[in-house]
């Protein structure tokens, strides 16, 4: 997720006492965020427009990892006292919470469900979704992730009996064992379309199974989606990191806000999810990103965790219509503030809520929304740490929200056209309970009007595909003609696979041509779903943007600026290859349509595409057009191997690409000798081109001049008998394998002693009762500290600030600027302390300015240096001190 001596300063009381309140200052949004000392754990918010007061606390609710509300405001929380790295089941569960009385505070609560590492809850009538670890009764190991349904019928706050599961085996249990479910399959939620959608990380998994037998497979990251009945089961979008949630809203744009990477540079990533969309992780983010669909922005270093796209009447107007993104990392819950731009959008992002290690968020039918943290439980989960707030509008009252279930049909028809997104999905998904003809008439109804508002249309025609299946298909097509809503008509039409059949293709192949670029892009996606061959010369037709261009040699390609350029060729070319557009892609290789057919060929391993390309080379006597039919031949030299979830690229991946594991095929040998061939034949100059393709794609020709294949061909092993004393490993090493590395390495305390004092910890840290006191007193911090919470709060100075620690910038009259903590304080002076121990008091009349600063006065990475066995030494001598 996500050097030393001040880095403790702050990191003990982290995990001791509460947390500071300290201000949180955007240059974004300095007007929102002010100083807020009434509450703990919540920081910082815009105290002028929202009230947040504490929901629950870790007594109740200790290291919550998830949350999903009713409408009707019940609060389900999963507790996950694993956590992300710790293998020990038995410690995970649901929790029901009620405010009965609309106070702000749980005064009802039962253990709804007995689940283990709970990533994910939809909470919807009287069902609730689940996504959880599953773990062997036998042998007490992971076998990998469900995806669950549990029913509570009589409303008793118990799940009636076991769940029944609509997805099984969706990680890799490989990687849940042996690391824990750092980078597993995450957060859930339902859009209007009545998709489930699943931020599913780059463990990936090997042979999904819904619930009508249907198997997937996925190497790395992305978005899956199933039907409630776990059905249809299908990858939405591909090429993602550690997604751990996604942000819906009513027009089915989606975002995420994906984890950092741990060492190569690409940091924390928003991005706008299109379906069909290869977001290029991580094998495509340096060398091929003209082939991606990059991120909106990289907004650099933290954990994005938890997602809600707020679209709630009782909320002000500036923070509602808006992706809300928690980052664990940064503690902070983030407004992204998205522009349309062409068929994406740009953005700005602000902070909004400060919390300490926020997990997850969701909102209720009257507007409340509830926020949860991990508050430092650490990678193994705390029975002591964790808390739930709540926050409303400023002047919100509470409005109950009705019992769907108990509702006339107008009734839920108003409901389904309220500017409420929860009132929204709850109406439809209870109309779709009663009898179709009459929620089709509804839903058609809305859906025609032309008056209601978008949201209310889009409502209305995603329930009526719902309720009539193909039989609706004739009057969704009357939709094409208005332009308001011709982009969601398609994309209904074409939405389900099992259920398009009878979609006519043409007025969908006319809309290739529409003047919005979101039009466009619906139907390239809709003509792939369609499965209908008659498409394929319109999407070759569609033409490449010059934005199409592939990095220099050595450079990294732009994996995280705006391109909505090319999004229609990008959703082309991935439909033409779901039409296995072969023939047609390799007759035109030399056309007006060349450059779309050979962006498609780079996907496609058959032996007609190497006679294609090699005819065009040798018909051509164009140089840069034949350089251009050279690469795609290297592209296709290799593929991928089947991936059997055996293998992962870790948390610090080559990203060279374009693959991860090869292997030949049968046309290799044939690419391998045309290749070699021209390259004898070529001018010297003319040859390194060819070594650049032979490096760029990890070819391995040797007569080629190629360098040795660098990539990952399996996870990798590590083997800390031989590298324990290497030096520099925690500078090298991300902080999930530091903390797997410390449960097996003891480390010698004297030898920990010494670090402490070589390392310069002894600057501010006192060992013994007597010695000056600069900052936290060292000899109880084994008492109160496990080694797991010590190690984490070295490797992370800046998560947290703890009472009496936060770093004071005192400006005074005569310009002198004071930095330290502030130890003592009246209404005429406050005393500071230093970085070096030294006492300075400042009369409160000679001060200009005081700011309160968001990080260590000490910057990271004191420890950078250290083995892992020096490592595990100073952090077991610090956890020895517990006089």
């Amino acid at each position: 997720m996500l050097k030393l001596s001040l880095s403790l300063i702050y990191s003990f009381l982290l995990f001791w006492g509460y947390q500071y309140l300290q201000p949180h200052f955007s240059e974004k949004n300095t007007k929102s965020s002010i100083y807020i000392d009434t509450l703990s754990n919540a920081s910082a918010w815009p105290t002028q427009d929202i009230q947040v007061s504490n929901f629950a606390s870790a007594d109740i609710t200790p290291s919550p990892a998830c949350i999903a509300v009713a409408a009707t405001g019940e609060v389900f929380v999963g507790i996950d006292q694993i956590g992300s790295l710790g293998k020990t089941p038995g410690k995970g569960y649901i929790l029901k919470l009620t405010d009965s009385n609309h106070d702000g505070r749980v005064d009802q609560q039962s253990k709804f469900a007995m689940v283990d590492n709970p990533r994910g809850i939809i909470s919807l009538g009287d069902k609730l979704y689940v996504l959880h670890t599953v773990f062997s009764p036998e042998t007490k190991k992971a076998t990998g992730m469900d995806l669950v349904v549990f029913e509570d019928k009589n409303k008793d706050g118990l799940a009636d009996g076991p769940s029944s599961p609509l997805i099984q085996h969706i990680s890799s249990p490989k990687f849940l064992q042996s690391r824990g479910t750092d980078h597993a399959t995450n957060g859930i939620r339902m859009g209007i379309d009545g998709w489930i959608y699943i931020a599913a990380g780059d463990f990936g998994f090997h042979n999904a199974t819904d619930r009508s037998g249907k198997k997937i497979t996925m190497l790395g990251g992305g978005i899956v989606r199933v039907r409630p009945d776990g059905t249809e089961m299908e990858v939405y979008t591909h090429g993602t990191r550690n997604i751990y949630d996604v942000a819906i809203d009513p027009y089915m744009n989606i975002f995420t806000r994906d984890n950092t990477n741990d060492g190569a540079g690409w940091n924390i990533r928003f991005s706008h999810h299109i379906q069909s969309g290869e977001y290029g992780y991580p094998l495509l983010f340096k060398h091929f990103t003209e082939e991606i669909l990059p991120a909106l922005v990289d907004v650099g270093g933290g954990s994005g965790t938890g997602s809600l796209f707020m679209d709630e009447p009782t909320w002000p107007a500036k923070y509602n219509q808006v992706p809300m993104m928690a980052d664990w990392g940064n503690s902070m819950l983030y407004i992204h503030r998205v522009t349309p731009d062409g068929a994406s959008y740009t953005q700005k992002d602000e902070t909004f809520i400060k919390l300490k290690q926020i997990t997850d968020l969701d909102v209720d039918g009257s507007g409340r929304l509830y926020l949860a943290a991990w508050d430092g439980a650490g990678y193994s989960g705390n029975p002591n740490k964790g808390f739930v707030v709540r926050a409303v509008p400023k002047g919100w009252t509470y409005q109950a929200f009705p019992q769907v279930s108990q509702l006339s049909n107008d009734e839920l028809a108003k409901l389904l056209q309220s500017n409420s997104a929860v009132a929204r999905l709850n109406a439809q998904q209870e109309l779709l309970n009663r009898d179709l003809k009459t929620t089709a008439s509804i839903a058609w109804k809305l859906a025609a009007d032309k008056k209601a508002p978008l949201y209310a249309r889009s409502a209305g025609i995603f329930t009526f595909a719902q309720a009539t299946n193909e039989q609706g298909i004739l009057q969704l097509v009357k939709l094409l003609a208005d332009k308001e809503v011709k982009e969601l008509a398609i994309r209904a039409l074409a939405d389900r696979k099992t259920k398009n059949k009878l979609v006519p293709i043409q007025p969908i192949v006319l809309a290739l041509q529409d003047a919005s670029p979101r039009v466009r892009v619906s139907a390239a996606i809709a003509l792939g779903r369609l499965g209908k061959q008659e498409a394929i010369p319109a999407l070759l037709a569609v033409k490449v943007p010059s934005s199409f261009v592939a990095p220099p040699k050595d450079q990294e390609g732009p994996h995280a600026t705006p391109n909505s350029a090319i999004i229609p060729a990008h959703v082309a070319v991935q439909a033409l290859v779901k039409l296995n557009a072969v023939n047609a892609s390799v007759k035109a290789i030399s056309g007006p349509n060349s450059s779309m057919a050979l962006w498609t060929l780079r996907y496609m391993h058959q032996p007609v595409v190497v006679q294609g390309l090699i005819a065009a080379y040798k018909k051509s006597n164009n140089p840069t057009f034949k350089k251009q039919l050279l690469a795609n031949l290297a592209r296709i030299y290799k593929k991928e191997a089947p991936y059997e979830g055996e293998y992962w690229w870790s948390t610090k991946p080559n990203g060279h690409g374009p693959y991860y594991k090869t292997v030949d095929w049968e046309s290799s040998p044939i690419i391998k000798e045309f290749m070699l061939a021209e390259f004898q034949k070529a001018s010297e100059a003319d040859k390194a081109y060819f070594v650049d393709l032979n490096e760029k794609n990890q070819m391995e020709i040797a007569e080629l001049g190629t360098n040795p294949n660098n990539l990952v061909k399996e996870e990798p092993k590590v083997d800390l008998a031989s590298i324990r004393n290497k030096k520099g490993q925690i500078g090298n090493a991300s902080i999930e394998d530091i903390m797997l590395a410390m449960a097996q390495i003891k480390g010698n305390p004297a030898t920990g002693r010494a670090l402490f004092t070589k390392q310069g910890c002894v600057v501010c840290h006192s060992l013994k009762s007597g010695e000056t006191m600069k900052g936290p007193f060292m000899g109880q911090i084994g008492a109160i500290m496990s080694r797991e919470q010590i190690a984490e709060s070295i490797l992370k100075p800046n998560a947290s600030i703890s009472q009496g620690f936060v770093t004071v910038l005192v400006t005074t009259k005569d310009k002198k600027e004071h930095m330290g903590f502030v130890t003592a304080e009246s209404p005429d002076r406050i005393v500071m302390r230093d970085i070096t121990g030294q006492i300075t008091s400042i009369r409160t009349a000679d001060i200009r300015s005081r700011k309160e600063m968001e990080t260590s006065m000490m910057p990271d990475g004191l420890t950078n240096e250290l083995s892992y066995e020096e490592f595990a030494s100073l952090i077991t001598f610090l956890s020895e001190q517990k006089k």
